[in-house]
């Protein structure tokens, strides 16, 4: 090997629910450096959800993430002549932080008014098992249940 690993960068927790998940999140919401309307919109966004559901907003948010969160992803690999379509178990920092990404990617694109209006609704509908990243994330799983012939091949 070449390089070393990089060290591991540590989250400070955000400020309401001291949750340095939650900070990960708002980093990852976040365009242009715009932290601070980041935190905005996920906090309007959670005040939404406090608003449609009974359960505290951030067991909400923490349920949703975890119900958007893959544990398998199919990777290709060349064998001979022919590419396989290989399943493997995600590592768990990765596993979170695409079930991140999804969330945001599939709010963004909801119709609706506002970021905030679009992340509740997303989340929400994360909660319940449903919503763009749920589809997603069960996409992702048959794709390697399909594959799994070719487990044994390991990247």
């Amino acid at each position: 090997m070449r390089k070393k690993k990089p060290k591991k960068r540590y989250i400070a927790p955000d400020p309401r629910f001291n949750d340095p998940l939650v900070m990960q999140f708002i980093n990852n919401l976040m365009w242009e450096g715009k932290k601070t309307v980041a935190m905005k919109i996920y906090y309007d966004a959670m005040d939404i959800v406090e608003k449609r559901n009974e359960e505290h907003p951030h067991e909400v948010f923490k349920k949703a993430l975890v119900n958007a969160t893959p544990h398998l992803e199919v990777r290709s690999k060349r064998i001979g002549g022919a590419t396989f379509q290989i399943p493997t178990e995600i590592p768990a920092k990765r596993r979170v932080s695409i079930g991140m990404k999804w969330l945001i990617k599939y709010a963004r694109s909801r119709g609706g008014k506002g970021m905030a209006e679009k992340l509740a609704a997303e989340i929400l509908a994360a909660f319940n098992n449903e919503g763009g990243a749920c589809k997603r994330k069960d996409e992702m799983h048959r794709m390697a249940e399909a594959n799994r012939a070719f487990a044994h091949f390991k990247v």
